[in-house]
């Protein structure tokens, strides 16, 4: 990666989602959210357009987190509550004098509301995919679970609902329940029930009435019939994260109450610890004090607001830079496919040009068909001036004179600036810039590139990009690509399949294949750039054979562009296509393809980029994530890679995980999507960018290694006969990057002993473990613990030797000695009676017996949630006479 003086180096990063084949089993953080004087404000609910409008939404959304705040003021013991909220409606409801946006946007709201049904229905859940202590994306609720009152029975008040919710999102903690594991057995060889806290009370209940807890258990696994129904009343006040639908309940788990033994998500991502202990080290609480007094808040603030019609303005630098690296055309081209494609139909669009002064080159122009996207691209700038100096400042002053044309503010605009950058006076504009209410998306290109430029989009909530000086990048295309929309429909919505570029030998070609799956192919456009004078040989094969050529290609010259739009919906399944190159030159050929999605009825497959980051300082990691879902459902085991495209050096390809490596736990709906028979055949294929960074301080020569493995988060151990069998995710070299050197396996008989003090539990003899495999493949190890726990000396303090658990933890270690962090802690229960079934049958048993008392009692059945992915469910409690079930 090439380094840039102090600066570092700036990079592109481009998303490309490939699941090439589909079998039956695969299927930031919201937006100005602040905490000032114990009050948060700025939080944004968005509304789906697909939902229809309800006059009762509103009012409950209301209700909701008024109650929520009342909750959270007295569970955080007079720390926070919620003071001024936003709810953006919907242009698909009728307009109703709501307040304009500004720059709310669907894309950047903390909590959304759809119409998407998970697996098990209206389970509202949390994104979260940064770990322990991390803030994750949104919450989502369905409208019907804010509509319906009977659900409140089963899922407890809605405000204390989004208190558990809103606990994930803003301070990372994770779940006390564990549906997959209901029962454990503890040190003392007895079972226990999977809780937090202890003190909630129950019976357990066998087959068909009460029964003592030990007639659950035959041979030390849990018998069929066996679940345990919770008391009604209760006198425990903990926790919020296990079950915050008990009247009781109204605080969170801390030291004194948290069970560290339970196998659940908050022991397993927070490493023992409480999830108050997390919540009060979070930045909140580091800078908030209680409240004095006995009083409660004011209730929440509310501002209903709506965008009304959308204003777009490209605001274009044409300076002499621009002439370089073929700059220039390249804009024209990105330029010209987002108004002929991208942007949506009746939006207002502008342009403006702009060196060290601005023009208005065209005033807005609403677009209401081709002829009107035509006249607007060509108002699109063709030559470049002789004056190198830019000013920021005077084309977005300009685009705001522009836009405000319309209704005299610039209040919910949108401005797409390019620039070569190199203007250092940015910060001249930038109070002017956030005070417009204008949202601010910027294309850097070339290495000039100065900081205030990407402040200028941070603070307005707008997007980055980067696009390096390279003939055979698509990132301009790319970025232009990627303009969100700020509705959420993603019906209405280009979805983009392909971007391709090469630099391709005189007479060669550049040949590959897309897939256009059953989900898009409204709208499906193929575009084909080039470099020099003249198109290539085109030839598009469509998967029943039929061949398009360069004289079905609607051919823009000057701009070097030929666009192909196939009417109707495009067939599924492979397309090939194939440019030649027939000048004597080397010269740059480029594809892009992009489709709608097919029908209103079924969403498309989409994949969501996040760049995520706790310093831009080196040698602090940069973190990429992407979402890859159909509606609310996970798609698993896609192939899924990152290229990140340098100032100068060649791209960097990176895979992503989605089993467990690195910091992320997937904690997906029970239920991945199904696939159609024939596009199993096809898989899919998606193409996102996901905006530039900049990493500041790296050093100019090679740096030392400096990057540990990661740690290992999804440790799991079980017997099987007289021994222990571990599993994991190998971790890499350097974090989730390549191959670790070798492992280090510790265990202990007490659980304090292997969490404060690592290093000094026993060490486990691995020499049969071979070296790590690469990074993301699972591990598996067997050993006896026999060997370790049958000596008097090995037996903890107040423990005796009918103590028959042990607990294993490990890390990883790079071939320059770096550790990785201790992985979570997993544990086993050692002692089997003679001639029981291996305890490795005991999970399955554990859910069939659940299963099967809940048909045999009545009671709303247990949902098994299905892992690699990260939305967080939400518990629900069903009551049967003075019974309370968790599931």
């Amino acid at each position: 990666m090439t380094r840039r003086d102090n600066v570092g180096p700036v990079c592109s990063l481009k998303f490309v989602t490939l699941l090439v084949a589909l079998v039956p089993d695969l299927l930031f953080l919201g937006a100005g959210v602040q905490l000032q004087d114990n009050g948060y404000d700025g939080l944004l609910i968005a509304i789906n357009p697909q939902v229809s409008e309800d006059q009762n939404l509103i009012p409950n959304i209301k209700e909701m987190i008024t109650e929520a705040s009342f909750y959270l003021f007295n569970a955080t013991k007079r720390r926070v509550f919620f003071r001024k909220i936003k709810i953006l409606i919907p242009t698909t409801w009728k307009a109703n004098n709501y307040s304009k946006v500004k720059q709310e946007l669907y894309e950047k709201a903390n909590v959304i509301v759809t119409d998407w049904y998970g697996a098990h229905g209206d389970d509202p859940y949390t994104l979260q995919y940064r770990g322990c202590g991390k803030e994750g994306k949104y919450i989502h609720f369905t409208s019907n679970f804010l509509l319906n009152d009977d659900l409140t029975a089963g899922y407890g008040p809605r405000g204390r609902v989004f208190v558990h919710e809103w606990a994930h999102l803003r301070w990372g903690v994770f779940d006390e329940y564990n549906s997959e594991k209901p029962f454990y057995i503890n040190g003392q060889n007895q079972i226990k029930v999977t809780r937090c806290s202890s003190d909630i009370t129950g019976i357990f209940v066998c087959e068909k009435g009460p029964c003592p807890q030990e007639n659950c258990i035959i041979s030390k696994l849990f018998k069929e019939g066996c679940m345990f129904i919770y008391n009604s009343t209760q006198n425990a006040t903990a926790s919020i994260m296990f079950m915050q639908s008990l009247s009781s309940v109204v605080e969170f788990c801390d030291a004194r109450t948290h069970n560290q033994e339970a196998p659940n998500l908050q022991n397993q991502m927070c490493s023992l610890r409480s999830a108050w202990d997390v919540i009060t080290d979070s930045a909140d609480f580091n800078h908030s004090f209680p409240m004095n007094g006995t009083g409660l808040p004011p209730p929440p603030v509310f501002s209903l607001i709506q965008a009304g019609d959308k204003v777009v303005c490209l605001v274009l630098d044409v300076s002499s830079k621009m002439e370089e690296a073929d700059r220039l055309l390249r804009l024209q081209q990105a330029a010209e496919f987002y108004l002929m494609q991208i942007v949506e139909i009746h939006t207002f669009v502008g342009i403006v040009s702009f060196n060290s002064k601005g023009e208005i080159r065209a005033q807005l122009h609403q677009i209401n068909s081709d002829d009107d996207r035509k006249l607007l691209v060509s108002h699109l700038p063709s030559t470049v001036s002789a004056e190198a100096q830019t000013s920021v400042c005077s084309g977005l002053k300009k685009g705001f004179e522009v836009v405000e044309k319309l209704n005299g503010k610039a209040h919910g605009s949108v401005m797409i600036l390019v620039t070569s950058g190199g203007d250092e006076h940015i910060g001249n504009c930038l109070l002017t810039v956030l005070s417009s209410g204008s949202t601010i998306h910027s294309i850097a290109l070339g290495s000039s590139v100065v900081k205030n430029l990407e402040e200028l989009s941070h603070h307005t909530g707008g997007v980055k990009f980067f696009v390096p000086d390279k003939s055979n990048s698509n990132s301009m295309i790319d970025a232009f690509s990627r303009i969100p929309s700020g509705t959420g429909d993603i019906f209405q919505q280009r979805i983009q399949l392909e971007s391709t570029g090469e630099n391709v030998k005189p007479h060669h070609q550049l040949k590959n294949t897309v897939t256009v799956d059953n989900s898009v192919g409204n709208d499906t456009t193929f575009l084909v750039t080039w470099q020099t004078s003249g198109p290539p040989e085109i030839a598009l094969v469509d998967p029943n054979g039929r061949k398009y050529y360069t004289s079905d290609f609607i051919t823009n010259p000057a701009l070097r562009t030929a666009r192909l739009c196939i009417p109707g919906t495009a067939e599924p399944g492979l397309w090939t296509y194939t440019l030649n190159n027939t000048h004597h030159s080397l010269q740059a050929l480029k594809v892009t393809v992009t489709s709608r999605a097919s029908s209103s009825a079924m969403p498309p497959a989409t994949v969501e980029v996040f760049v995520e980051r706790d310093s831009p300082q080196f040698p602090h990691p940069v973190m990429i994530y992407a979402n890859v879902r159909k509606g609310i459902y996970p798609i698993l085991n896609a192939t899924v890679t990152a290229t990140i495209e340098p100032e100068t050096a060649d791209p960097v390809v990176l895979k992503l995980f989605d089993d467990g490596a690195g910091n992320i736990q997937m904690n997906a709906p029970r239920k991945s999507v199904g696939r159609h028979e024939e596009e199993q055949k096809w898989g899919f294929s998606r193409v996102s960018s996901g905006g530039s960074f900049s990493v500041l301080g790296v050093p100019a020569d090679p740096p030392p290694d400096v990057f540990p493995p990661c740690k290992i988060i999804d440790l799991e151990a079980v017997k099987v006969e007289e021994e222990v069998t571990l599993s994991w995710t190998a971790p890499g070299e350097d974090y989730d990057q390549g191959q670790a050197n070798s492992y280090e396996i510790r265990m202990s008989q007490s659980l304090q002993k292997i969490q404060d003090d690592f290093n000094n539990a026993i060490l486990v003899n691995i020499s049969k473990l071979l070296s790590p495999q690469q990074a993301g493949t699972k591990e598996i190890f067997t050993f006896s613990p026999k060997l370790f726990t049958n000596g008097p000396d090995h037996q903890p303090d107040g423990e005796t030797q009918e103590s028959h658990r042990i607990y294993v933890a490990i890390r990883a270690i790079d071939k320059n000695s770096l550790k990785s962090a201790v992985s979570n802690i997993a544990q086993v229960s050692l002692f089997i009676p003679p001639n029981s079934a291996p305890v490795l049958a005991r999970d399955h048993l554990i859910l069939k017996g659940v299963l099967t008392a809940v048909s045999s009692i009545g009671i709303i059945c247990l949902t098994i949630a299905v892992t690699d992915y990260i939305l967080n469910r939400k518990k629900r409690a069903d009551k049967k006479e003075n019974g309370t079930k968790l599931i």
